[in-house]
């Protein structure tokens, strides 16, 4: 749905589950998750739950200690409604950094 939402120009690339399709975190599928999902401007990684958590952290301490790494952002958003808000404002053009803080914005989404 984000993607519909975003269109082509915004790359969202989805990295669940363990290297062979258990239930899980695989840190191999994050990372390349984030290096196919990056044009350049950076990538906004929004994790659900428990060790996806603890695996984009860890992937991102990762990074940091290699020259040509992404820009990675981790956002503390609600998975589904931050993804949608963040794919739509990225879809406009703005940085990564507004791009997360669009998705954590929805935890204030209210649905009644």
């Amino acid at each position: 749905m984000a993607a519909e939402l975003a269109g082509p120009s915004v790359a969202i690339r989805p990295a669940g589950g363990t290297d062979d399709g258990r239930f899980g975190t695989s840190i191999e599928l994050i990372a390349a998750a984030v290096n196919s999902a990056d044009s350049g401007d950076g990538v906004c990684v929004i994790m659900d739950m428990g060790s996806s958590v603890l695996t984009a952290k860890t992937l991102l301490e990762d990074l940091a200690d290699e020259d040509d790494a992404p820009a990675v952002r981790l956002a503390d958003a609600p998975f589904t409604e931050g993804a949608v808000a963040a794919a739509v404002l990225a879809s406009t053009g703005q940085d990564l950094e507004a791009v997360a803080v669009s998705a954590e914005s929805a935890w204030s989404m209210r649905k009644l």
